[in-house]
């Protein structure tokens, strides 16, 4: 059982940045690779990045590389998305969850067995 809590969304303008956190419970933390999602309305929620539990791999949607980074603390139990040079098309539910494995390119939600509540990120132009 793990249990994910995002925070750090809110309302920036474009080009600004912002820093999600998600903190994870339970002792498994560092047994599951950790992703970020995201979903606007009206629309089907998309992979946005993943990072291994070691912190060694890591992947990116296309949208977003080189503008986002994500990482992970396993001391804290928490992993972050530091989102950069933010335009209004990222404005979104961001959500974090939890994969057994390595990652991998493999982006579909239905990979992700725990997830955290959302947070939302509004960019405005």
């Amino acid at each position: 059982q793990v249990q994910l809590v995002e925070s750090g969304g809110g309302l920036v303008q474009a080009g600004g940045s912002l820093r999600l956190s998600c903190a994870a419970s339970g002792s498994t933390f560092s047994s599951y690779a950790m992703g970020w999602f995201r979903q606007a309305p009206g629309t089907e929620r998309e992979f946005v990045a993943v990072i291994s539990y070691g912190s060694t791999v890591t992947y990116y949607s296309n949208s977003v590389k080189g503008r986002f980074t994500i990482s992970r603390d396993n001391a804290k139990n928490t992993v972050y998305l530091q989102m950069n040079g933010l335009k209004p098309e990222d404005t979104a539910v961001y959500s974090c969850a939890a994969k057994r494995g390595i990652p991998s390119m493999r982006t579909s939600p239905h990979d992700y067995e725990y997830w955290g509540q959302g947070t939302q990120v509004t960019v405005s132009s």
